[in-house]
């Protein structure tokens, strides 16, 4: 094939440093579309992206120049500078170091476009931590409870 050619779609899912409620309705829709832009800038479209209090979940096509690790570096770092700028009582905020990334096939982006978007309601019924190591589970990831939260 003289071509390259790819669709790698990614469910991506990190939260705020110890998981506090720090997303406020101030800023989500506003965090949402720099997030957007942010991963435009790298040739890696959001497909969704929506969030809670603590975390972000985002639906994106990950470019097939670009590695996960930095892709999720270019997101958060440029969130975090943006959050500090943008709410001055955010001046001490953090994302959590890790993050959860999973492959999504082009069949399942309904399903997970709904998982995403229903986000409010997921949660008021399950914290971060146990919609996290379901995914976990769910996406065959191994995982040591010691390392996964910060």
């Amino acid at each position: 094939m003289s071509q390259s050619l790819a669709r790698l779609l990614t469910h991506l899912v990190f939260s705020t440093k110890h998981r506090e409620a720090l997303i406020h309705d101030g800023i989500r829709d506003e965090l949402h579309r720099y997030s957007a832009a942010v991963l435009a800038d790298i040739d890696s479209p959001a497909i969704l992206i929506n969030s809670v209090e603590d975390h972000v979940h985002v639906l994106f096509c990950l470019s097939k120049n670009c590695a996960v690790k930095d892709a999720v570096e270019k997101v958060k770092a440029g969130t975090s500078k943006w959050i500090k700028r943008r709410d001055a009582g955010l001046a001490n905020f953090y994302w959590q170091a890790g993050y959860g990334a999973f492959s999504v096939s082009q069949s399942n982006v309904p399903a997970v476009t709904r998982y995403i978007a229903n986000q409010r309601e997921h949660h008021a019924k399950t914290s971060f931590q146990d919609e996290l190591r379901a995914l976990l589970r769910r996406h065959k990831v191994e995982f040591d409870e010691r390392y996964v939260w910060d």
